[in-house]
């Protein structure tokens, strides 16, 4: 990979915050919005892996986790996030971005892309 690519959802406003910022830094980005392009259960894996875990990866606070069923919210393993995320792709915290050099953050903050991309 030879550019930063940005996952998320094409009509989140922090996704559109993300790649606006972005491009007013030249930073040369590709975006692939997860609901058309669904993330391998490896990659999501790894992506996890890298940012501390699946909790960190997943956006507990989100309307989607808060209107999931109780039983829903108990996942453990790899596979059962694996499964809930394809279930329900919002669930991931947004955006996803990964840099050439493989490393994974989660969310959008201008100070912490300035930091990251200076």
């Amino acid at each position: 990979m030879k550019q930063t690519t940005l996952y998320g959802l094409t009509k989140c406003s922090t996704c559109v915050k993300a790649r606006d910022w972005l491009t007013e830094h030249g930073v040369d980005h590709a975006f692939v919005d997860y609901r058309d392009h669904p993330v391998p259960a490896a990659t999501l894996k790894s992506w996890a892996d890298k940012v501390g875990g699946w909790e960190k990866l997943a956006n507990r606070a989100s309307m989607t986790w808060r209107n999931l069923p109780e039983d829903r919210k108990t996942a453990h393993t790899d596979a059962q996030w694996s499964q809930l995320i394809a279930e329900y792709p919002a669930l991931v915290r947004r955006p996803v971005t990964v840099t050439p050099d493989g490393e994974v953050s989660v969310g959008f903050s201008e100070k912490r892309y300035g930091e990251r991309f200076a």
